[in-house]
């Protein structure tokens, strides 16, 4: 039979099924995380964070051309990425009909029937495995660079297998210029897919030479070498170069921005023509084709061009704002990101000696009606007081993290770490948790979507044989509470996946092991030594099983797996049937059974939360509004309704971490949209480069301990040259003054803006006084305090809205509920209850939860809401608590059982269970009590028996954890339950329902016997 003709029909009917399924499941619109920004900036052709993806914005903005509507862009985006993963999964079908050709065919012979049926076989069994992983189809089905990066990884991987069966061919080696072009523009998506790099120069080098260990050794240390020459080489310095031709040419010569870049590039140019021009005649074939790749590479780079372009056009998502060669350095270095120390850094407990200048940074600025270069800052560059190879617990910034090391290595607050604590770290946590553990939810099984710090109960791995789970602390499955047995991404594969893919390896390493050693580089490069690379610091914000593509050479050996099956086979039988037999069993064990664990969790067809949210809190807003966020998934969506949907451009959306930023700061001075400029009273070249990054607190003794400043006063006085302090080094820096700050209150401009309603008159201050309690102001604290003195400077025009969790200088008590955000309202007013902030206007919010308010289809059962997703649910139901709480406040119990019956039939069980959560233990707690004080018992009851059941499931879970149950996380869990339970007996006894109060009492003490406490409940 024709192999080839058959190796394509196959390979393109394996790509119909993948990208079939992922068009049947992939997100109709904006989901969580970076898919925002991405939508965004392909749709406009803006500038995302860096290092940018140039390449997929301009594909992106290709693809949403053909969209009917702007509610659709999203849509055709996320299909790109449906495409791509399709082509990635089609050219992995080739990539394992490859290397198993060559295990069971010999070139140039005929093949047998048998033996086309288990290469083929073996090709659809490994490419549909990896269709149907965990983290690859996660990415297939939404507007995010990995899809498309998965996709260069496989045509650059698969295209050097092309040359290598054709390497004997004249001209053949235009597979490899074209395998440098495509990583070339590889990096205008992410550089993932330069980690092929030594897999491909080992390809090279066995195909071209005879092994030995020396050459091996040599081809290790070249391929390690041109991966450092692109990563480095091209990607940093090139730039790094241009940029210090820039300044001859700018400051220097005085001629405008950008012609030393451009002298450069085209010296750059003429250098690589005039050698390849002089290999050629010299008969240098090797310098000629590095040369070539070398500018082919350079080519696809070049990408990032239209980055500078952009950020030019001061694009209103301009993240970074590499408007010249002098900013794009560090947008490019992701220097906004800081670094992690690779083989050598500072442990966790390290101090800093001394801080010198480093890097400059320069900003584009006009001098003389001239363009010009200004000298800012430098970039520090720390020493440490002891330094130690390969540091692995290294970040002293964050006391959430010193906390974590020293609770997982078993450190007191004062013993000092040492390099078996860092090999111990690295093994147990980085490359445990952080890696092997997402490898195992591919191809073993997931046991949840909660994201865990180690816990035994969160995140793990799981097999569903119950015997080795146990063993391996994963407790009692049929003890785990509804909400973790029916949690959908709760997915058993049995190890069959992983035993095939192993059985794929042994197969190949006993007949091929130069092949064997070149996946095995594949699937180091691409999974441990990313681990190596980024050296994780813990408590992520969220799972990063997506850095992590030794999946896919894994798949591989899945697919190779076939072929020892039906070795098995042909013991008993001989012809085709071995094979055929063989394929069908490894289908239904491996691929079959994937996709039915898996496609509940993955299908995103119908969810639209993402979307909702963000549309639920621009609505929350008054005209002309500033709106301030705090993570990823409170901005990017919001993002994404305004710059596509064109959804209340009015208002004006801050990211509060950003704030730290120039460009951020700079952005608060343009109209952005349709949302005007924002005054401030710091000027650019106050914070400019690293100036006003962080201001100490000093205690001046010029300054009267009990006196109060407003906001106005303290910026000038820390903006201010004559105000700084000398420092040890020479140097003068500037302070913050005093701690006692205070807001001026023009009462009559507040009315004539709405902001606060004639019956609060009375309550309206003449001035707000609060205390800054923080031993110094980070830049987003010092941006934010602009940003009020600047309202209150301009008569309170615009209103201020934050997210939950926001950080807002410490005016807790100013700040109001208004739908699903917090409003900044100078008036005193009362709290309603156990601290819950009151609403600004009872009757707008009623509106706002009963006839604007949209839930993303989680009325029902079929949609699949993972943690993050059920994060933002967990908002509305604390709303609707506090919402329905300030009602019956106002003796509207009716509107109050209308709006949390709303809400409950809105968001189901199955969207949201009821468990108690260890980051808002009583929100479930707050909706059972407004029922109680709304005078509706019964669903009081309802709710509350539900609760109580998953109490005492998750405690009977806990226990039979083993030692898991008694390390702090699972001791901590356990008495946030009990406390809830007893909180819940307490409550009903006040309510009057004593029934209820001893049913729930009787399984608090078949838990916990001598628990009960008989103090009022907290309410």
């Amino acid at each position: 039979m024709n192999f080839k003709k058959v190796n394509n029909i196959a390979g393109w009917l394996v790509f119909a099924i993948a990208y079939a399924v992922y068009l049947l499941t992939m997100e109709a619109t904006v989901s969580l995380w970076d898919c925002g920004e991405f939508l965004s900036t392909a749709y406009r052709l803006e500038v995302g964070h860096s290092p940018g993806a140039p390449l997929f914005m301009m594909l992106g903005r290709i693809f949403s051309l053909f969209a009917s509507s702007k509610e659709h862009v999203a849509l055709l985006i996320n299909s790109m990425s449906a495409l791509m993963s399709g082509l990635t999964i089609l050219f992995l079908f080739w990539t394992i009909t490859h290397f198993a050709r060559k295990l069971v065919a010999k070139e140039g012979e005929p093949m047998s029937t048998g033996n086309l049926v288990a290469i083929i076989g073996a090709g659809v069994v490994g490419a549909l495995a990896y269709t149907f992983s965990d983290t690859f189809w996660f990415s297939a089905v939404e507007g995010e660079v990995y899809a498309t990066s998965s996709f260069f990884t496989a045509i650059v991987f698969w295209a050097v297998l092309k040359w290598e069966h054709t390497a004997d061919q004249p001209h053949a080696d235009r597979w490899l210029i074209l395998i440098f072009y495509l990583m070339g523009l590889s990096i205008g998506v992410h550089l993932l897919n330069l980690l092929t790099i030594p897999a491909i120069v080992f390809v090279y080098y066995f195909k071209r030479y005879s092994f030995n260990m020396r050459g091996a050794v040599l081809a290790f240390i070249i391929g390690c070498a041109v991966l450092g020459l692109v990563q480095f080489g091209i990607i940093q310095y090139l730039p790094i170069i241009a940029s210090q031709f820039e300044l001859l040419f700018v400051n220097t010569i005085g001629m405008p921005f950008f012609s030393g870049a451009i002298f450069f590039l085209l010296l750059l140019a003429a250098i690589m023509v005039l050698l390849v021009i002089w290999a050629k005649k010299k008969g240098k074939y090797l310098l000629q084709l590095g040369v070539l790749c070398f500018a082919f590479t350079t080519i696809g780079y070049s990408s990032y061009v239209s980055i500078v372009l952009r950020s030019k056009a001061d694009v209103p998502i301009d993240m970074g704002n590499p408007d010249n060669v002098m900013t794009l350095i560090p947008y490019l270095l992701r220097e906004q990101y800081g670094s992690q120390p690779i083989l050598f850094g500072p442990d966790f407990d390290s101090k800093v000696t001394d801080v010198k200048d480093g890097r400059a940074i320069y900003a584009g600025v006009k001098k003389d009606g001239k363009d010009y270069y200004e000298l800012v800052d430098h970039k520090p560059e720390y020493t440490y007081d002891k330094v130690r190879f390969f540091p692995r617990i290294h970040d002293f910034n964050d006391p959430g993290h010193v906390a974590f090391y020293r609770a997982y290595l078993g450190l007191s607050d004062t013993e000092e770490p040492t390099a078996m604590d860092n090999q111990k770290f690295f093994w147990g946590y980085q490359m445990n948790w952080m890696y092997w553990r997402y490898f195992m939810w591919n191809y073993v099984g997931r046991q949840n979507d909660v994201a865990g710090q180690t816990e035994a109960q969160n995140g793990n791995w799981i097999s569903g044989i119950k015997p080795i789970d146990k063993f391996f602390g994963r407790g009692d499955i049929d003890l785990m509470p509804d909400s973790l047995k029916n949690n959908k991404a709760r997915n058993q594969l049995y190890f069959l996946p992983f035993i095939l893919g192993i059985l794929g390896l042994v197969y190949q390493y006993k007949r091929d092991k130069q092949d064997t050693f070149i996946l095995g580089l594949l699937f180091f490069f691409t999974g441990m030594a990313i681990q190596l690379f980024i050296n994780n610091t813990p408590i992520q914000p969220r799972e990063r099983d997506y850095s992590y593509v030794s999946t896919y050479a894994f798949a591989v050996w899945i697919g190779l797996g076939v072929l020892m099956v039906t070795d098995w086979f042909k013991k008993m039988s001989k012809g085709p049937a071995p094979a055929v037999i063989a394929t069908l069993i490894c289908i239904m064990a491996v691929p079959v059974l994937m996709a039915a664990q898996e496609w509940d969790d993955h299908d995103r067809s119908k969810k639209t939360i993402a979307r909702d949210h963000a549309y639920n809190m621009l609505s929350s807003c008054d005209s002309n509004a500033i709106l301030i966020t705090y993570g990823d998934n409170d901005t990017y969506p919001l993002w994404y309704l305004q710059e596509i949907e064109g959804y209340r451009t009015d208002i004006r959306i801050i990211n509060y971490n950003l704030l730290g930023t120039d460009w951020q700061n700079e952005q608060l001075n343009m109209k952005i949209n349709n949302a005007d400029s924002l005054p401030v009273i710091w000027q650019p070249e106050h914070y400019r480069g690293g100036k006003l990054s962080y201001l100490p607190y000093y205690e001046d003794p010029r300054i009267p301990k009990d006196r109060f400043f407003s906001l106005e006063e303290v910026i000038k006085f820390f903006t201010s040259d004559a105000n700084k302090l000398p420092t040890r080094n020479g140097d003068r820096t500037s302070y913050l003054p005093t701690r006692n700050l205070m807001i001026p209150v023009d009462r009559n401009a507040l009315l004539k803006s709405g902001l606060a309603k004639t019956a609060d008159s009375a309550n309206i201050p003449s001035e707000i006084r609060f205390v800054y309690n923080k031993g110094g102001a980070q830049r987003p604290d010092l941006a934010l305090m602009n940003i009020i003195a600047g309202q209150a400077k301009t008569g309170w025009t615009r209103p201020i809205y934050m997210t939950d969790g926001t950080p807002n200088l410490g005016l807790d008590a100013y700040f109001q509920s208004e739908g699903v955000l917090r409003k900044f309202v100078p008036v005193n007013k009362p709290q309603i209850i156990q601290g819950l902030a009151p609403y600004t206007d009872i009757d707008k919010n009623l509106n706002l939860f009963m006839n604007k308010f949209v839930y993303g289809g989680a009325k029902g059962n079929n949609i699949y809401y993972d943690e993050k997703n059920r994060l933002v649910f967990l908002v509305y139901r604390q709303n609707t608590a506090e919402l329905a709480l300030s009602l019956v406040a106002e003796n509207r119990n009716a509107d109050a059982i209308k709006v949390l019956d709303h809400f409950m039939n809105n968001v189901s069980e199955s969207s949201m269970p009821y468990d108690i959560l260890p980051y808002s233990p009583s929100s479930m707690r707050y909706i059972i009590d407004a029922y109680y004080r709304a005078g509706a018992q019964d669903k009081a009851r309802k709710y509350g028996n539900r609760v109580a059941k998953g109490i005492s499931d998750q405690i009977r879970y806990y226990n039979s954890l083993g030692e898991n149950s008694k390390d702090g996380m699972m001791t901590h869990l356990s008495q946030l339950n009990l406390s809830e339970l007893n909180n819940m007996v307490l409550m009903a006894n006040q309510a009057g329902d004593s029934a209820t109060a001893r049913t729930w009492g009787q399984s608090l003490q078949a838990l916990a016997p001598g628990i009960l406490e008989p103090q009022s409940a907290p309410r």
